[in-house]
């Protein structure tokens, strides 16, 4: 369906996306150095909600159904976010209906490949089972982190990042850079080394007083 979409646009697209991911760790590290703990600025979720988007364009014309499955479930949890932060609601509505209909749209356009893509994850040859099934998991633990996230910050009807999203983070990335390694993959490893670092980094700035307290 996209086979004249130059390759160089496609690539230009995820590395975008992948940019936008970044941004969104610095400036959250950078403010939570500022404030000397670990806190869950309103521009850690509108780069979020950019970057994914840009991430299921980019899904679409790879035809990679797995990448609009990664992002499926954390994009949701997104929007939450910006609604927590009271972004949503100062949004155009054409804009409302849009964002939570592109992540539909993008896996309707795969849908024809699932099946194909769901036969064939297991059976790849040039990846043992066990492997497979490691890389999986630590994409999985990462995902998780914003269902976790989502639920803890939900109960305290405000958007934060707690202890427990970082510590799941670092289970997460860690699980994906050994994989990397294993792999060869230097995307990967370059991809989650940095984030690696921030997160260990959160998780010894902590939450503010309040957060803790509200945590006991």
């Amino acid at each position: 369906m996209f086979e004249n979409i130059p390759t160089w646009l496609t690539l230009t697209l995820g590395f975008s996306a992948q940019a936008f991911f970044g941004l969104r760790t610095a400036l959250q590290w950078l403010k939570s150095e500022m404030a000397h703990k670990s806190v869950s600025p309103v521009s850690y979720w509108i780069f979020s909600v950019v970057g994914a988007c840009l991430m299921f364009i980019y899904g679409v014309l790879r035809n990679d159904f797995s990448i609009i499955l990664g992002q499926f479930i954390a994009y949701f949890i997104y929007l939450w976010n910006l609604y927590a932060n009271g972004i949503w609601n100062r949004m155009k509505t054409l804009t409302k209906i849009l964002l939570p209909a592109l992540p539909f749209v993008a896996a309707l356009l795969l849908l024809k490949d699932a099946q194909e893509y769901s036969q064939n994850f297991f059976r790849n040859n040039d990846i043992p089972l066990w492997l497979v099934v490691f890389g999986s998991t630590g994409q999985l633990m990462f995902t998780l982190r914003f269902i976790y996230q989502f639920i803890y910050s939900h109960r305290r009807h405000m958007s934060v990042l707690p202890a427990g999203f970082w510590l799941i983070s670092i289970v997460g990335s860690g699980m994906i850079i050994i994989y990397g390694i294993i792999r060869l993959d230097p995307v990967l490893i370059l991809g989650q080394v940095f984030g690696f670092v921030v997160y260990i980094r959160n998780l010894v700035l902590g939450p503010g007083k309040k957060e803790a307290s509200d945590a006991k």
